[in-house]
């Protein structure tokens, strides 16, 4: 009976804060750790998708290439993947086969990531003028 009465939104309906915690826990520590990457993830993507500003994620002080790429991903989520892959891995490819420094390649990629963004919002002013 009780069971019906939450079925039609009465009774003793759980939170959605409190059914995540009640799931959280009954995870092993690693999967609560992938949970809350999760959650940072998509807060961080829905806060910037939607005003279609870059993320102010800063750079640490000792960051890898790959490490690099996954932030600005996280900094830009309004821009296409597919158009950044070819720049991308060039730059890549340029730390990892000719050796070239890691910031110098990070360098490369957060301008990459910058001048996409800015042709992005050119493409948006050009499309209202139309």
């Amino acid at each position: 009976m009780e069971a019906d009465a939450v079925k039609r939104g009465g009774g003793k309906r759980k939170k959605p804060d409190k059914r995540l915690l009640d799931l959280f826990d009954q995870l092993a520590p690693g999967q609560q750790d992938k949970l809350i990457a999760f959650a940072e993830f998509l807060s961080v993507r829905t806060s910037r998708a939607g005003n279609g500003k870059p993320a102010a994620i800063p750079r640490p002080a000792r960051e890898t290439v790959t490490k690099a790429i996954r932030r600005l991903v996280q900094s830009y989520p309004m821009l296409d993947r597919r158009q950044l892959m070819a720049e991308a891995s060039q730059c890549m490819a340029q730390h990892a086969l000719e050796g070239r420094a890691a910031s110098e390649v990070i360098n490369d990629l957060e301008a990459v990531f910058a001048r996409h963004s800015q042709m992005g919002k050119g493409k948006g002013k050009r499309e209202k003028e139309a």
